[in-house]
């Protein structure tokens, strides 16, 4: 019984139910294997042990319980894991999960780099592989003994893209007429586009002036309300109206000659462009900001920073009216627990990332608290002379 290195890993040797099992820890760091070692025989004293199967768990059988996991809880990233998954079978179609090692992942990892792929992306195929052996290791018997250590890549700072309003009233103006109210729509709520490309008139109020998302149609699956007031409700009037008049059978509140509007990419480019923003790039290497200069071609675009030329588009996108909303709404002075709500962040953490602070903000903060001081130093003065006055003796 006990602890024994055959090739390169280590293995464990014990009695069950009067058999000699042995196993092997799938890694080669002993003091990692005494503690799988310890965790296993802890697990045959309590009679929680249940003998592995005889054949070993490939990585397609993995990849189907983790679709299988995603259809059961109708998780709509699905398609998400799918292109994941796809990604991962180029390295480990056809291994055991035993063979799946941290060595194996490094590879996979400098395999997808050296084909261009930002870190941001490579994380979260990690992230489902991880996943994969986690649900492996959760069944009854466990598919799979030990979760291989798996690295993270550093990933660049989250966007912080938002508009001012003047570039929000120019990109109105650019836009055609079917994409203004969706404009609109984005900048005032912060809902995600597709939120409101599939917004239906059955989740619309005009008379109490209100949209109701329901939780099926959001991407946290929690329902949620938004009142319509000024600029807001105005559009939403006139969606109305155009749907009576033009397209009477038509369900959704936004639509193109009567059909829902599923792509808005070209549009938004052509509009961007007449706005005068140029195609913007970001440095997948250091992080830097490249602009395409007039007539140049992203294939000869190089960065002025590091000289390396792995770029992925950095244009203004759609979802920055998301965190223009959430800024505009702390910035009324709506409370921030009252701004999640409407905006649908669950975490805290998420929206402080969406609730961008710029530098006009850090000067307002600034002249704020030299205000208050101004004013808390006079009322100070004011109290001393007061108080000096009424302890002057008085002359007889």
């Amino acid at each position: 019984m006990g602890l024994f290195k055959r090739g390169q890993a280590w293995w464990i040797s014990f009695t069950y139910k009067g058999k000699q099992v042995r196993h092997s820890t799938e890694t080669n760091d002993k003091k990692l294997a005494e503690k799988i070692y310890h965790k296993v025989m802890t697990e045959v004293i309590e009679g929680k042990w249940f003998e592995a199967p005889h054949k070993e768990t490939t990585f397609q059988e993995l990849a189907d319980d983790l679709f299988g996991d995603y259809k059961m809880n109708q998780r709509k990233s699905l398609w998400r894991a799918e292109i994941n998954v796809k990604h991962l079978q180029k390295r480990f179609d056809g291994y055991k999960s035993s063979e799946i090692t941290t060595e194996e992942i490094k590879k996979y990892m400098s395999m997808r780099l050296a084909e261009g792929v930002g870190n941001a992306t490579i994380n979260r195929e990690l992230t489902a592989l991880r996943k994969m052996f986690s649900l492996g290791k959760e069944q009854t018997p466990p598919k799979v003994l030990t979760i291989p250590f798996i690295p993270k890549l550093k990933e660049a700072n989250a966007r912080t893209g938002y508009f001012e309003h003047n570039e929000y009233l120019r990109l109105k103006k650019a836009l055609p007429d079917y994409l203004k109210p969706v404009l609109v729509i984005g900048y005032y709520t912060g809902m995600r586009k597709e939120e409101i490309l599939s917004l239906t008139w059955r989740q619309v109020s005009i008379f109490e002036k209100k949209i109701s998302l329901d939780a099926d149609t959001t991407k946290n699956n929690e329902a949620r309300v938004i009142y319509l007031a000024g600029e807001l409700y105005e559009v939403i009037l006139n969606q109305w109206k155009l749907k009576e008049s033009q397209h009477p059978q038509c369900p959704f509140v936004f639509s193109r000659d009567g059909q829902k509007i599923k792509y808005i990419r070209r549009s938004w480019a052509r509009a961007l462009h007449e706005c005068g923003y140029r195609p913007t790039f970001k440095c997948k290497d250091c992080g830097a900001i490249v602009e395409l200069e007039e007539g140049q071609k992203r294939k000869d675009l190089n960065c002025s920073k590091c000289r390396g030329n792995r770029f992925k588009k950095h244009d203004k996108l759609f979802h920055d009216l998301r965190r223009t909303a959430i800024r505009n709404m702390v910035r009324a002075g709506i409370p921030e627990k009252t701004a999640m709500r409407i905006s649908g962040h669950k975490t805290r953490s998420v929206f402080d990332r969406y609730n961008i602070v710029n530098e006009a903000d850090l000067k307002d903060a600034c002249e704020k608290v030299s205000i208050y001081h101004g004013e808390a130093g006079k009322t100070l003065l004011q109290e001393q002379n007061y108080h000096n006055f009424i302890t002057i003796p008085q002359s007889r």
